[in-house]
């Protein structure tokens, strides 16, 4: 909104200050923004989900261990994703170019994946024995919207040359070019990287934690995709597909930064309310829509190591219990629960995982800028 308000004065002192020019200052505006947007609107949100009974129920587990570890957790406010979706959406609206298509995708993205993760959510609180939706509805619900997500990149930006090629960190110089199997591949990793924040979400302050983390890093990688001349400037070979118009997207990372900031304020041990799945399904879908669109699929696993090393860890768990006729590979899955079955405190895993998180991003984002 203030972006277009700007592009409409051409004085002086407007081109003076440079505002439509200067990504660096929209995305400070944008952070600072969407953390006071989240933090004056979360205490209103947590006071109205107290109100209406919009309580996590930490009884729908099959394991007794969880149930005695979590049961001090009974009755938190739920369904905070709400929260994080008004401080990006309303920063994004504020900082943004609302005529660009990338950004107009990722806020489509988050938003619909929120509704999948609302109606989960609604099904829990509503319905006395149920978990929420069927795993195979949740599935369905999640591969159809990343798969139209894909369509939409492949048949409206797929003329980029190397648009439907991975590039390998580390190996800048390698791409793999997929060609129509990009449609396949895309579907699968966004929903995959919905999934895995939805799965990493089960500790007090982990998944928007590691989320800031994960989007510092995609806020940098989507600025150096837009520019073109950042590689000469710097007196590198940077290796790297130039995406026209993708640092837009450094300005919506930014507000997600701003908005798991504020979230955090309120979600840390001992959490006052719960991103639920409404926050972690549209999260985990817009990382990996970012990732998509700037062209860094791999460099996700990386810097957003600990998301993908829960959700690998339950597929682990699933097949080798399958295999095995009921023997397990770690107590208890997402990974989290295996370390808070040993013993560890919440803040001693929740600060290990952020410690890791934070190395892993600082080491993939090396891998973007060389080879």
């Amino acid at each position: 909104m203030f972006y277009h308000w700007f592009f409409q004065f051409q004085n002086a002192s407007i081109d003076s200050i440079g505002f439509k020019a200067d990504v660096i200052l929209r995305c400070t505006l944008a952070t600072l923004t969407a953390f006071l947007t989240t933090i004056l609107v979360g205490a209103f949100v947590i006071k109205k989900l107290k109100k209406f009974h919009v309580a996590e129920d930490t009884s729908k587990t099959d394991s007794e261990e969880l149930k005695r570890l979590h049961e001090g957790k009974k009755n938190t406010p739920t369904m905070g994703g709400i929260i994080i979706m008004i401080g990006i959406v309303g920063s994004t609206f504020l900082w943004c170019n609302l005529r660009n298509g990338y950004v107009l995708l990722s806020l489509f993205a988050i938003l619909c994946f929120g509704i999948i993760g609302f109606f989960d959510d609604y099904i829990k609180l509503t319905q006395k024995h149920a978990a929420g939706l069927t795993w195979r509805t949740k599935l369905m619900s999640q591969f159809a919207l990343s798969f139209v997500l894909a369509l939409i990149l492949y048949f409206c930006f797929g003329g980029i040359e190397g648009f439907t090629s991975l590039a390998i960190p580390f190996f800048t110089q390698l791409k793999v070019n997929l060609g129509p199997l990009y449609l396949v591949a895309i579907t699968i990793f966004i929903a995959a990287s919905s999934n895995a924040v939805n799965l990493t979400d089960g500790l007090d302050g982990l998944a928007i934690g590691c989320t800031i983390i994960t989007a510092t890093t995609l806020a940098c990688v989507t600025y150096i995709v837009g520019h073109a001349s950042v590689g000469a400037y710097c007196n590198t070979p940077l290796h790297i597909l130039h995406i026209p118009e993708c640092t837009e997207l450094s300005i919506f990372c930014s507000a997600l930064i701003g908005a798991g900031l504020g979230f955090l304020w309120y979600n840390c041990f001992p959490a006052q309310v719960f991103m639920g799945n409404t926050g972690s399904l549209s999260i985990g879908g817009v990382l990996g829509f970012i990732a998509a669109v700037s062209k860094q699929e791999l460099l996700l696993l990386l810097i957003g190591s600990i998301f993908f090393i829960e959700l690998f860890s339950v597929l682990i768990q699933f097949t080798y219990f399958k295999l095995s006729g009921g023997k397990r590979v770690f107590r208890c899955a997402p990974i989290h629960h295996h370390f808070q079955f040993m013993g560890w405190s919440e803040t001693k895993i929740t600060n290990r995982f952020f410690i890791l998180a934070a190395v892993i991003a600082a080491f993939g984002f090396a891998g973007f800028t060389s080879g």
